[in-house]
């Protein structure tokens, strides 16, 4: 396998993660040659990598090290990559995860989205596609790349939103979202009032189609609701519309200071 090859064609799992301030990314690849590739090519993009062998020693990494993107095959001895991300999000661990599947059934591409990946790459796949997927992650969660953000803050009634710091709290108490979670919301209070259907959000959120998948949308916002609703049962912000989507309702103030 050359240095600069464009394409994986070989199966195996790999789990990626990196903190900003030092630009690491975890590899979680029992495949020696995928994780040397891996580690090559995103290295020519400025990311210092660490790799684990294994689902359990990779779990392990993603607690306790502070990364910024997990790169997460499904297919790991030990522990898979969807136990891997289950067990993330359900410790309100929100780094970014982009899953990576050899597999050929969505079911399982679309359950990784509906653990809370936030993106999804199948084998074989284009080195550049992969580090075109990372920036784009990235550039919806590094608060310095959104310039265009400024100091905005959102608060509709108990609900608060500072998008510079990607940070969100409910009656003053913080709260835990995942990348995608955290950018549904945004959209959703930047648009107060407008209904939306699933596959719009998909459009507008997931940055391209995933035509097929708007149970992910459900799922999604099932876990906000959860997060920020007082009773999800009875949702004050993010209201259902039956036959057509979501709105998020309207009543709130936004500050540029």
């Amino acid at each position: 396998m050359n240095r600069h090859s464009n394409t994986v064609n070989t199966g195996g799992g790999a789990a990626d993660s990196y903190a900003a301030d030092r630009r690491r990314i975890l590899v979680i690849e029992d495949d020696p040659d995928i994780s040397r590739l891996l580690q090559i090519n995103l290295a020519d993009i400025a990311f210092e990598v660490d790799v684990a062998g294994n689902g359990l020693d990779g779990l392990e990494r993603a607690r306790r090290e502070d990364y910024c993107m997990i790169v997460l095959d499904l297919m790991l001895p030990g522990l898979d990559g969807l136990e891997i991300c289950r067990r993330l999000r359900g410790n309100a661990k929100s780094t970014p995860i982009l899953m990576l599947t050899a597999r050929s059934s969505e079911f399982d591409r679309v359950l990784g989205l509906e653990l809370g990946a936030d993106d999804y790459l199948a084998k074989p796949f284009s080195v550049k596609e992969l580090q075109a997927r990372i920036r784009a992650i990235l550039r919806r969660v590094e608060p310095a790349r959104q310039a265009e953000d400024g100091d905005e803050r959102i608060r509709c009634r108990s609900l608060a939103i500072d998008v510079a710091s990607r940070s969100v709290t409910v009656a003053d108490a913080a709260v835990e979202l995942t990348a995608r979670e955290f950018d549904l919301l945004l959209h959703f209070a930047r648009h107060p009032g407008r209904v939306y259907s699933r596959q719009q959000l998909l459009d507008h959120v997931w940055g391209y189609s995933h035509s097929g998948y708007e149970h992910t949308v459900n799922s999604h916002i099932n876990r906000l609701r959860k997060k920020i609703e007082p009773s999800p049962e009875q949702p004050q912000f993010i209201e259902t519309v039956w036959g057509v989507g979501y709105r998020f309702r309207e009543a709130r103030e936004r500050n540029a200071e």
